[in-house]
């Protein structure tokens, strides 16, 4: 192929991608970000919290992410990679803040349209009417409150899986803990998720 020929990057691999970013090709390099620039800062937010802070993450995740693509080892997936990154991110975050834990509607600032439909979780169909909508929209939000009250390890590991649906096996490689470790959190997380949910059950 032509270096020259116009590449059309969505149809693109990660590695692939990854492969033209490192030849220096800008075009590679917005790909990766539009690929993943919403659920990294989902991921963030829902560790730090915070709508500014987690942009501010999210953009130190992405500019270590470019700045040392050349480490990136192909054999892996590069999900697993860059969630990595933006989970040690938030955490190293969290560690110099120390900050307590907020619920959703105790972030100190209002989340435009687009950072709400990035991080909330909409258990919806689409054959649903108005008020089966708001339900779902009610429930999703409640969800949401549950989770954040979760310690941070427990949020990553329930995000990781039922959010962006990963696999036990690259949850603990983004976590960088063992497998029978992630198994604990989701299985506690989801505990502390029932408990807090109970309320709904009719």
């Amino acid at each position: 192929m032509c270096l020259d020929q116009p590449l059309n990057y969505t149809e693109l691999t990660d590695q692939e991608v990854i492969a033209r970013a490192l030849e220096g090709r800008e075009a590679a390099y917005r790909e990766l970000i539009g690929r993943y620039e919403r659920p990294v800062f989902s991921l963030i937010y829902r560790l730090v919290r915070d709508r500014e802070r987690a942009e501010d993450l999210a953009q130190d995740t992405f500019i270590k992410v470019l700045n040392h693509l050349e480490r990136y080892d192909p054999t892996y997936k590069f999900s697993s990679w860059i969630f990595k990154i933006a989970h040690n991110t938030a955490l190293d975050h969290l560690r110099r803040k120390n900050p307590v834990t907020l619920s959703l509607d105790g972030s100190p600032h209002a989340r435009t349209a687009a950072e709400v439909e990035a991080t909330t979780l909409t258990p919806a169909s689409g054959d649903e009417n108005p008020e089966e909508y708001t339900a779902s929209k009610e429930l999703g939000a409640e969800i949401e409150r549950a989770i954040g009250l979760l310690r941070p390890e427990y949020r990553t590991a329930i995000v990781l899986c039922h959010v962006e649906g990963r696999p036990y096996e690259e949850i603990a490689q983004i976590m960088d803990v063992p497998l029978g470790t992630v198994k604990t959190f989701i299985h506690r997380a989801r505990k502390e998720l029932m408990k807090e949910l109970e309320h709904l059950r009719i």
